[in-house]
């Protein structure tokens, strides 16, 4: 094993917050009754597709989403820094990687209007390898390719990566990629119904640093 790759929201950061803000103040704008953040929280990962699902109950079939969907981009873009963090056990973890010597990065669905921003206001991404966005390649997972993309920039085979995500979508795209998988638990994991047990990962963590215990036993 040579690198690790991580989705984004829901694994390395907590961007709920500001997700779930930019749709409630469309909410509120309307002069509709404003949601608590606990409602948008399981879809954050779902970006404004579920953040609009909750605040609106829209789907992108719908002919008035694309145009919701760019409002939400505006807000979204005006506040993503205001109060996204990352998770309790990241840094020590992306630390404790580097230590070892494996190569890190991310992997993302969140486009690079917002991906290329937000994380090179925040630190701890510096060290990454590599930073692959939603629109990076022609596709986005659960399609393997974003993953292939990301081990091609570390110099690293996809068999010699773990992908470490919170939703589904992430499980599939990392075993489409012959990649061990593991699911961030602790996440926002698509819904508050989700059952990570039949995602079919190889392995499974409740809070980041858990990770390290993998590896030890591996």
């Amino acid at each position: 094993m040579q690198a690790v790759l991580f989705d984004l929201d829901g694994t390395l950061i907590d961007s709920a917050p500001d997700l779930g803000a930019a749709a409630d103040k469309m909410r509120t704008d309307r002069g509709l009754a404003p949601y608590p953040l606990e409602r948008y929280r399981p879809l954050a990962g779902a970006g404004a597709r579920g953040m609009l699902g909750v605040a609106f109950d829209i789907t992108p079939d719908a002919p008035e989403f694309d145009a919701l969907r760019e409002e939400f981009y505006v807000a979204y873009e005006r506040r993503m820094l205001l109060n996204t963090l990352v998770f309790d056990g990241v840094a020590p973890l992306i630390e404790a990687l580097r230590e070892r010597g494996l190569r890190w990065g991310v992997v993302t669905n969140k486009s690079a209007r917002f991906t290329d921003p937000l994380t090179g206001a925040m630190p701890l991404f510096a060290s990454a390898g590599a930073i692959v966005s939603g629109d990076t390649t022609p596709f986005s997972k659960p399609h393997p390719e974003p993953l292939h993309e990301a081990a091609r920039r570390l110099g690293v085979a996809s068999e010699a990566c773990i992908y470490v995500g919170d939703d589904e979508r992430d499980i599939i795209a990392g075993r489409a990629a012959g990649m061990r998988t593991v699911a961030a638990t602790y996440g926002y994991m698509g819904s508050s119904e989700a059952d990570s047990t039949l995602w079919r990962a190889d392995a499974s963590i409740s809070s980041p640093l858990e990770l390290l215990k993998l590896l030890n036993s591996a």
